[in-house]
C-alpha cells in the first residue's frame, strides 16, 4: 500500500507506569500482587454521570446498554481510596516530578497550575467510575521531528482478572500519558517514534519495566476515513503491522459502502421475530434461544462475509455491536447454511421475512430484551456501513488485528476532579529540574569510553542494569566481563529456574571485583551467584561452589594429567595445547582463574616437547 497516497495520518498516545513509591493519590505501595493473596472482595454497579453541560458522553451509553455488577479484590496494600470509600490523598510529589521531567526533556511548556479532571470510565476498570487525570505540559517535540502535544499525569486502571472481576493492586499506580500529535505518515514512522519516546521515559530511569507496564494507544485514519483509536498495544514490534491492518480495514470498509451504494443498499428500520420459523432445528444456540430477532440488509448480500481484516469480517464488526448487549454473537446468511442450520430453514427464513436473493439476513438468539437490543445494534452499524468508516474506539487482538470497543469519546467525558487541589509549577521548580542522559547518548558513550562494540553497548545502555553496569566499571571492573555477566549469565540462571530477584546490584558488583582481582575465578561466577540465590553469603558461595586451588596445586593438576598422556603430546606437540586445556579446565573450572589455567599448561606443555 502507498500509505501517504492513501493519506495515512497516525499518532501515538503513550502510557507508562512510574516506578514510584506511592500511588497517585493514596500511600499505598505500586507492587503488583498475586489474585490468591487478595483479603476481601466486593461489588460495584456503575453508572454514567452528566457532564457540567447535562449529557452523557456517548462512549458511556454504550457501556450502559447492560447493567453489570463488577467484584473487586482487595489486598492489605490497598486502601480505601481505591475501594472510592475515601476521598483521595494530594497528587503523588515523586510522579509529578517525574512527568515534568520528561515535559522538559521534550522541550515543552507546563502549565502553571496543574488541575485534576475526572475522566468517566465506566467500563469496571475504576471502582469510582471515573479516571483522574492531570494536564502537566503542552508543546515539545522529540528527535526526528514529531510533535509531543501534551504530557499528563493519571492514575492507573484495575487489572482484569477475567470477565467483570477486577484486582486493585494496579489500581493508581501513577502513570505518564504523553500524547504525539498526527505528523506520522507510515507504519514505519510510527514504530520509529514510539521507540524514541520509549528510550526517552526509560532514561529517566523512574519508570516500570516489564509487560504491561507500557501501552501504546494508536490513532489511524486515512482520507476519506476516520479517526480510531486502537487500545492497548503493549509489543513495540507489533505497531507497524497494526497501522498496516487499520488501514486495510479503513481502505476495505471504504470499498464496502461504495458497493453499497452502486447496489442502493439499505437497512430495513424495524427487526423481525422469527422465533417460531426454528421451533423444530437442530443448531443448538438457536434451540436454546427463547427469542430470536432477524435483521434485513438490503443489498448486503455477500458483503457481511467480505474479509476487511485478517480473521475479520463486516459481520465481525456487527457482532461487536451486538456484543455490548450481552449477546454471545450472531448468524448471518452469507456464513449459512452452517452451525446446525440447514439451507431449507435459510430458504424459509429468506421468504419469511421478504429478503430477495441480493440481500443478507442476520439472526440474533437470547432472551426477548437482549436480542431486540442486539438487533438494534447491528442496525446501527450496517447504517455505518453505508456511510463508510466510523469513529471508534478499538482493541487490539493477537497479530495486530483490532475489534470494537465503544464510540471515540466525547467533551462530556471530562469534568473537574473537587477533590484534590491543585499544584502550582513555579519556574524555580521548572527551571531545578535536571535533565538525565539520554540512553541513546549513554550507548554511545560506552562505545567511545570503554570500547563496546554498538550493539552490545546499546544492549547494556537500555537494560535495567546499565547503573549496575557503570558501578562495576567505576570500580574497576572490566567492561565485557560485567556486560557478560549481567546480560548473559543472569539471564541463563533465570532461565534455568534460579531466583535471580534475590540479588541485589551491590552483590553482583562485590562477585564480579573479586573475579577481577582473581580471588575468584571468572568461570564460577555463575555457580557463586547461583548459591547465593539460594541464600547462601558470597563468602560461603565461593567455599561451597569453588574453593580456590594455589597455583602449586594446580601445576600438580596439570602435571598429572600430561604425564598420563605423553603419547599424545609427542605425536602432537603444541597442538595438544587446545585439546589439553580443555581437560584441564574440567577438572579446575571454576576453582583457579582461566588465564592463569592457560599460563601454567602452556610452560608445563614447553618443558616437554
Amino acid at each position: 500500500m502507498d500509505f501517504e497516497k492513501l493519506g495515512l495520518k497516525a499518532g501515538i498516545e503513550i502510557h507508562q507506569q512510574l516506578n514510584t513509591k506511592e500511588k497517585l493519590f493514596c500511600q499505598c505501595p505500586t507492587a503488583l500482587r498475586d489474585f490468591e493473596e487478595r483479603t476481601g472482595e466486593f461489588f460495584r454497579y456503575l453508572r454514567a454521570t452528566e457532564s457540567e453541560m447535562g449529557e452523557i458522553d456517548r462512549a458511556a451509553k454504550e457501556e450502559m446498554k447492560v447493567m453489570r455488577r463488577f467484584t473487586y479484590y482487595t489486598y492489605d496494600t490497598t486502601c480505601l481510596v481505591e475501594n472510592d470509600e475515601e476521598p483521595p490523598a494530594p497528587l503523588n510529589p515523586e510522579a509529578l516530578s517525574i512527568a515534568l521531567t520528561v515535559a522538559k526533556m521534550t522541550g515543552m511548556t507546563p502549565v502553571e497550575q496543574v488541575h485534576v479532571m475526572r475522566k468517566l470510565v465506566i467500563d469496571g476498570s475504576n471502582t469510582s467510575g471515573f479516571q483522574r487525570t492531570a494536564l502537566v505540559a503542552l508543546n515539545g517535540s522529540i528527535p526526528g521531528g514529531a510533535r509531543i502535544e501534551t504530557v499528563c499525569l493519571e492514575e492507573e486502571a484495575a487489572q482484569r482478572v477475567e470477565g467483570d472481576t477486577f484486582s486493585l493492586d494496579r489500581l493508581g499506580i501513577p502513570l505518564v500519558e504523553i500524547t504525539t500529535a498526527p505528523d506520522m505518515h507510515t507504519p514505519e514512522q510510527v514504530q520509529e517514534v514510539a521507540r524514541t519516546i520509549g528510550m526517552i521515559l526509560r532514561s529517566t530511569g523512574c519508570v516500570k519495566r516489564g509487560i504491561g507496564t507500557i501501552r501504546q494507544d494508536i490513532n489511524i485514519s486515512i482520507a476519506k476515513g476516520a479517526r480510531v483509536e486502537i487500545k492497548g498495544v503493549q509489543e513495540l514490534d507489533l505497531i507497524d503491522e497494526v497501522v498496516r491492518r487499520e488501514t486495510a480495514r479503513q481502505v476495505n470498509l471504504l470499498g464496502i459502502r461504495d458497493e453499497l451504494h452502486r447496489r442502493d443498499a439499505s437497512v430495513n428500520p424495524e427487526p423481525v421475530v422469527v422465533t417460531s420459523l426454528f421451533a423444530d432445528t437442530k443448531s443448538t444456540i438457536l434451540k436454546k434461544a427463547n427469542f430470536i430477532a432477524a435483521v434485513v440488509l438490503r443489498g448486503f448480500d455477500g458483503l457481511v462475509g467480505r474479509e476487511i481484516q485478517p480473521g475479520r469480517r463486516l459481520g465481525s464488526e456487527m457482532a461487536d455491536y451486538a456484543k455490548k448487549c450481552g449477546v454471545g454473537g450472531i448468524f448471518h446468511t452469507d456464513e449459512l447454511p452452517a452451525y446446525g442450520v440447514t439451507a431449507e430453514e435459510v430458504a424459509r427464513l429468506r421468504e419469511f421475512v421478504g429478503a430477495g436473493e441480493g440481500d443478507c439476513v442476520v439472526l440474533v438468539a437470547a432472551s426477548k430484551d437482549r436480542a431486540l437490543c442486539a438487533a438494534t445494534q447491528v442496525m446501527w452499524r450496517a447504517a455505518l456501513a453505508l456511510e463508510g468508516v466510523p469513529e471508534e474506539t478499538r482493541k487490539m487482538l493477537e497479530e495486530g488485528s483490532t475489534s470494537y470497543m465503544r464510540p471515540l469519546p466525547g467533551a462530556a467525558r471530562m469534568y473537574p476532579e473537587t477533590d484534590v487541589l491543585p499544584v502550582p509549577v513555579s519556574p524555580e521548580r521548572w527551571d531545578g529540574i535536571e535533565l538525565p542522559e539520554f540512553i541513546s547518548a549513554k550507548a554511545e558513550r560506552f562505545v567511545a569510553d570503554l570500547g563496546l562494540d554498538v550493539a552490545l553497548a546499546r544492549q547494556v545502555a537500555y537494560s535495567e542494569k546499565a547503573g549496575a553496569f557503570e558501578r562495576a566499571v567505576e570500580g574497576g571492573v572490566k567492561p565485557t566481563l560485567t556486560a557478560r555477566t549481567l546480560l548473559g549469565t543472569l539471564r541463563e540462571l533465570s532461565r534455568e529456574g534460579v531466583d535471580i530477584d534475590r540479588l541485589d546490584d551491590d552483590a553482583i558488583i562485590e562477585v564480579l571485583t573479586r573475579a577481577e582481582s582473581g580471588t575468584l575465578a571468572k568461570e564460577a561466577i555463575p555457580g557463586v551467584l547461583s548459591a547465593m540465590c539460594g541464600g547462601s553469603r558470597i563468602d560461603d558461595a565461593i567455599r561451597q561452589v569453588a574453593p580456590a586451588m594455589s597455583e602449586e596445586e594446580l601445576v600438580a593438576l596439570i602435571r598429572d594429567i600430561l604425564s598420563t598422556r605423553a603419547e599424545f603430546i609427542q605425536e602432537r606437540g603444541m597442538g595438544a595445547l587446545g585439546p589439553l586445556m580443555g581437560v584441564v579446565m574440567k577438572e579446575a573450572r571454576g576453582k583457579a582463574d582461566g588465564k592463569l589455567i592457560s599460563e601454567l599448561l602452556k610452560r608445563e606443555l614447553q618443558q616437554m616437547v
